[in-house]
C-alpha cells in the first residue's frame, strides 16, 4: 500500500486523538512510530489548501517538536495530487481550531518547515505546484512518485510568489528557474530530479517504503549537527520578501488572474491571437 492510499476512506473517517487533530477535516496526523504523518485529503477540492489547512501544516511542526515520541514529519497527499497550492475559489470554511495563540505569526507553513529542528520529508505521490512546490523545495529531502508532476504556475494568475523567486534559482539554476516560473510550465519528476528540483524518485508503488527509507537515512545522522547544516544550506534562499508579495496580491493582475482562472479562460493580457478559450 502507497502513503497516499492511506487516506482512501476520507477525513471524516479519521480516528486521532484530540491532541493530534490539526483545526480542519481535511489535514490528517497519524503516528507511525517515531514519524508523524501529515496526510492532505481534500479529495472534492483537489487536495487545495484552505487558510486553515495552511495553518494546520504549521501547528503539525509544532506538534512533532514539542513530542518526545516523535523524530520526524511526512508530508503527502491522497489519490493523484499531492499539494496544487491554495484554493483560489475563496471557500474556506473547515477551521475548527483556536488559532488566537497564532495571532501575528504567519500560517504559512514554509519558514516553518525551512527551521524545524525535526527532519521533514516531502512524500510527492502526484500532483505538486504552487504551495506545493515550495513544501517539497522547503522539506530537508523530496521523494517523488515516478508519475509526480512539478508547476510554479503563480505567474499565470498575476501573484509574485517571493518565496518560488527566492528558492527554485537556489535548486534548478538561474535558466531553469526562469524557464519554470515565467512559464509555469509542467514538468515530470525526472525532469524534477534532472534539474535538481527534488533529489529522489521512485516508482510509485514504492512510494511508502522509499518515503520511509529517506526518513531513517535523516534519522542517522546527529541532530544538531544536522539542524546546524541544515541552517547553512538554506541561507542560499536569501531574503524572502513578503512585502512584495502582500502588494501583489492586491493588484489589478491578481484580481484578473483569479476571476479568468474562476471563469476557465485565458487572462486578458494574453495575447487575442495565442488565446485558446481555456484555463492557464
Amino acid at each position: 500500500m502507497s502513503t497516499a492510499e492511506h487516506g482512501d476512506q476520507g477525513p471524516e473517517s479519521a480516528a486521532a486523538p484530540a491532541r493530534d487533530h490539526l483545526g480542519t477535516p481535511y489535514l490528517r496526523f497519524e503516528r507511525r512510530g517515531p514519524l508523524g504523518y501529515v496526510i492532505v485529503d481534500r479529495p472534492e477540492a483537489r487536495n487545495a489548501l484552505t487558510a486553515a489547512m495552511y495553518l494546520g501544516m504549521r501547528l503539525a511542526i509544532d506538534l512533532v517538536e514539542r513530542d518526545p515520541d516523535l523524530h520526524g514529519l511526512v508530508i503527502t497527499g491522497t489519490g493523484d495530487v499531492f499539494i496544487p497550492g491554495g484554493d483560489m475559489t475563496g471557500t474556506h470554511d473547515d477551521a475548527t481550531h483556536d488559532a488566537i495563540g497564532y495571532l501575528g505569526i504567519d500560517i504559512l507553513p514554509f519558514q516553518a518547515i525551512r527551521r524545524a529542528r525535526v527532519p521533514v520529508v516531502a512524500s510527492v505521490n502526484g500532483l505538486c505546484q504552487g504551495g506545493g512546490l515550495i513544501i517539497s523545495m522547503a522539506a530537508d529531502i523530496c521523494v517523488a512518485s515516478e508519475q509526480a508532476t512539478f508547476r510554479a504556475p503563480e505567474t499565470l494568475r498575476g501573484v509574485v510568489d517571493v518565496n518560488l523567486a527566492s528558492m527554485l534559482p537556489a535548486h534548478v539554476g538561474v535558466a531553469n528557474a526562469r524557464d519554470l516560473l515565467m512559464t509555469g510550465r509542467r514538468i515530470s519528476a525526472l525532469e524534477a530530479q534532472r534539474m535538481g528540483l527534488i533529489a529522489r524518485v521512485c516508482p510509485h508503488d514504492e512510494l511508502e517504503a522509499a518515503t520511509l527509507q529517506a526518513a531513517k537515512d535523516l534519522l542517522m545522522v546527529a541532530p544538531q549537527t544536522r539542524s546546524t547544516v541544515k541552517e547553512i544550506i538554506n541561507r542560499r534562499y536569501g531574503t524572502i520578501d513578503e512585502i512584495t508579495f502582500a502588494q501583489s496580491l492586491e493588484s489589478s493582475e491578481v484580481i484578473e488572474g483569479f476571476t479568468a482562472f474562476g471563469e476557465r479562460r485565458e487572462p486578458t493580457w494574453v495575447p487575442p491571437e495565442f488565446r485558446e478559450g481555456k484555463r492557464l
